[in-house]
Parts: C-alpha cells; sequence; structure tokens
C-alpha cells in the first residue's frame, strides 16, 4: 500500500544537471509531504541498480545522494563485472548500452610469484561465451542513471540526511537541501551510503572485521602489446596483483602490498614504477605507459551483525566490505540489491507491508550467510598466497597442478569467481 498518492508534477530534483522536464523548484516542494514506500540512501551503482529494480513495481521511490548526479561520472575506477550482474543488468533492460562500452575477457590467468603452473581458464571450462567483464565507474552510472530519467524516481540530490526517526508504521527523515531542510516519511528506508554508513551507524548496527596488514595501489596502464583480454592474478609475497583488460588496450591494475611497501611504491618516479610492473609481468606486455594517476586505499574486511531492523534494510558496502582479490565486492552489492528488489516487489503484490522485519528477514536471510561466504573466500585466498611460509607455500602450489587437470575443480572455482553460484536473483535468469 503506497503512502500517498501525490501526482508526479510533485517528484523533486535538485540536482541541476537534471532534465527541465523533471525539475521542480526546491521553493515549492518545502510546502510538500513527501512520503514514499522506499526511500535509498545512496545513488552510487548499489543504489541506483535497487531503484532501477524496483522503478516498475508500483512502489513509490525516492533516491537521495549526497552529491549532484554528475560527481560519479568523474570517478575513475573500473570493476570486475561477473556473469551474474551482467545478467541483472540485462534484466534491467541497460546492458545493451553498457556492452559496446566495457571489455569482455576471455581467458584468467592464476599464478603464484614466478612458479610456472599457470593456472588458464577458458570459456569452454564453463559452457559460455565469456568469463566476465571489465567496466569502468562511469559506464555503469550513466546506464543506470539513464534508465530512471523517465521512471517514477524522486531524485533527491544532491541531498544529506541529518536523521532518521524509526516509527512502528514508517521512518521519519530530516533532510538538507541547499540549506532548506524538509521532513520526508517513508515505509522503508534502505541504506547504501557505503563502508561507513551513516544510516548503519545511526541505526546501531554493529560491524566486525579487521583491517588488512596491505594497502592497494591502482591505476590504468597501457602495453605496448595487447593484453588479449585476458585477466590475470598473480599472487606475490606481498599480495595479489590483479590486471584487468580495458578498451582501447588499457589495463586496469590492482596492486596490493604491505601498508610501507605500498606507500614506497607510491613514491617511485613513473619510470621506476613502470620497471617494477614491467618486472612483475616478465615483459611479457611490453613497455608501458602510465595513462592515469595512482590511487592508494587501505584494505579492510567488514560485516555487518545484521542486514535488516524493522523499516531499515544494508545493502552493499553499508552491508559488507571484502579483500579485492577476486573482484567480488561490487558484484555482492549488486546482487543484494536484485535480491532486496524481489523481496520487497513479491511482498508488496501480496500485499504486505514491506518495511516490517518478517519481509526484510527474507532478504537478510538470502544474502548474509552468501556475503560471508564471499568475504571468508577472498579473506583466506589473500591469507594463503601472501605469504611465503613453507607448507602454504608447497600446498598452494600442488593446488594449482591439480586444479590444472581436474576439469571439475576449475569449473567449480569458475562457478564461485563468476557469481553463478548460490541463489540467482530472477532479474538474472533468462526470460
Amino acid at each position: 500500500m503506497v503512502l500517498n498518492q501525490l501526482p508526479p508534477q510533485n517528484l523533486l530534483t535538485t540536482d541541476h544537471h537534471s532534465s527541465a522536464k523533471s525539475e521542480v523548484q526546491v521553493g515549492k516542494a518545502d510546502r510538500l509531504q513527501l512520503d514514499y514506500d522506499v526511500a535509498i540512501v545512496g545513488g552510487g551503482i548499489v543504489g541506483l541498480t535497487l531503484a532501477s529494480a524496483l522503478k516498475q513495481s508500483g512502489l513509490k521511490i525516492a533516491l537521495i545522494e549526497a552529491k549532484p548526479r554528475t560527481a560519479g561520472l568523474e570517478r575513475r575506477r573500473a570493476y570486475h563485472v561477473t556473469l551474474t550482474s551482467s545478467r541483472i543488468f540485462a534484466g534491467l533492460g541497460i546492458w545493451a548500452k553498457i556492452l559496446p562500452k566495457i571489455t569482455a575477457f576471455q581467458q584468467i590467468h592464476l599464478a603464484d610469484a614466478d612458479y610456472p603452473a599457470v593456472v588458464q581458464f577458458q570459456p569452454t571450462d564453463l559452457g559460455t561465451e565469456a568469463l566476465g567483464y571489465v567496466a569502468e565507474h562511469r559506464v555503469l552510472l550513466q546506464a543506470l542513471q539513464e534508465s530512471l530519467t523517465e521512471a517514477e524516481v524522486s531524485w533527491l540530490c544532491p541531498a544529506e540526511v541529518l536523521a532518521a526517526g524509526y516509527q512502528p508504521d514508517c521512518v521519519t527523515l530530516t533532510v538538507s537541501m541547499q540549506g532548506k531542510i524538509q521532513s520526508i516519511k517513508t515505509r522503508l528506508l534502505v541504506a547504501a551510503d557505503g563502508t561507513r554508513s551513516p544510516m548503519r551507524q545511526q541505526a546501531g548496527i554493529g560491524t566486525h572485521g579487521w583491517q588488512y596488514w596491505q594497502s592497494c595501489i591502482t591505476a590504468v596502464i597501457q602495453p605496448e602489446k595487447s593484453h588479449g583480454n585476458i585477466a590475470r592474478e598473480h599472487f606475490w609475497e606481498s599480495g595479489p596483483f590483479a590486471t584487468l583488460p580495458l578498451s582501447d588496450n588499457r589495463c586496469q591494475i590492482v596492486l596490493t602490498a604491505p601498508h610501507a611497501e605500498a606507500k614506497a611504491l607510491m613514491e617511485l618516479s613513473e619510470t621506476e614504477f613502470l620497471a617494477e610492473l614491467d618486472r612483475r609481468y616478465a615483459g611479457q606486455l611490453g613497455r608501458l605507459t602510465l595513462v592515469s594517476d595512482r590511487l592508494l586505499f587501505p584494505v579492510q574486511l567488514m560485516h555487518s551483525d545484521r542486514y535488516t531492523l524493522p523499516r531499515l534494510a544494508l545493502i552493499g558496502d553499508a552491508a559488507h566490505c571484502c579483500h579485492p582479490v577476486g573482484g567480488q565486492g561490487l558484484n555482492m552489492g549488486i546482487r543484494d540489491a536484485a535480491a532486496l528488489a524481489q523481496v520487497l516487489q513479491k511482498a508488496f503484490q501480496q500485499g504486505e507491508d514491506i518495511g516490517t522485519l518478517k519481509v526484510l528477514k527474507r532478504y537478510e536471510h538470502w544474502r548474509w550467510l552468501e556475503n560471508l561466504a564471499i568475504l571468508g573466500f577472498t579473506d583466506l585466498l589473500d591469507r594463503c598466497f601472501s605469504t611465503h611460509w613453507l607448507p602454504l607455500l608447497f600446498s598452494r602450489r600442488l593446488g594449482l597442478r591439480v586444479m590444472r587437470s581436474l576439469r571439475p575443480l576449475k569449473w567449480l572455482a569458475l562457478r564461485l569467481m563468476t557469481g553463478l553460484s548460490g541463489r540467482i536473483p530472477d532479474l538474472a535468469k533468462p526470460l
């Protein structure tokens, strides 16, 4: 049941870059009582995925984002997009716009330092056309934003949630927009507002996890030789070193190393840094060119004690954060959004109150353990390979040799890497 039936002209946006058709003067909006079924705090890829999945559900949706919509389009970052995530985007009707602008990789190479037994995964190992994709942040964000242009979704952007008051039948949000305070009531609040989620903290939901002894360096390089549409995960004693193929023969690198070593790598000259990368590639990619700035960020594992409370659900980084090895973080969030959308739509169609704990627990039971398994897998992978302890060294190299020769083991590993394991959301299933 919708809280109220405001006519379409009352939908609010304060983003100056949105179309004139959808904009309403803030002064008029201030005199309105805006009520929604679902208010999503966070307009990143995960929050937008949820909004897009719900846009034709009959639920009244508000999307609250602290930064202008164009801000995210300037972010220079690329992600591994699993097969399941690509199928979720296909279910949203935006994959056809995304695919021509990204790279599909046809091989995955898994190696341990200079050990010669490299495991090579092919699409034939899984029976698919590709093993995954690499997409730049702006490509995914723009496609999702455009999918909501004509949808019944209210953009409150830029806007900041100052407080959330939980009541038996709704949440009252105090929102600041261009210095003006607005009170908004919603049946359900969804926090998609990042690892340090203010919504999660205000609700008193605890987390557990730890900071790793490592930091990550990301950058975009252009090799002299073709990257061959190969995704590489190369494990060194200091940490994983991933290479993701991008368009125009560019590569996104994610280099993990202990904090002091990572800081030292950041302080190297461009020539010295590229020489270190060339050493790790053993010259296989030829002369390297750095085409972006190097970025440094610490690595942590975090898992929320719970994903739901009455009238509140956490998705994406607000619920969990993992080591970047394997590129699973964003994909976990995309899958959260698809799962929550499925639970909410089914409950709404059956006349249930979507904000009750009874309904929201269905989402939590679905995703909490699946995400915990991924968190544990990435943590184990990093710890097992980021060491030169002889028993582990011999064990993992024996494991690589076994995986090379056992097709069922490769199939199981690929199922996990590509997101095809676990319960698949309906959005990711063929019609």
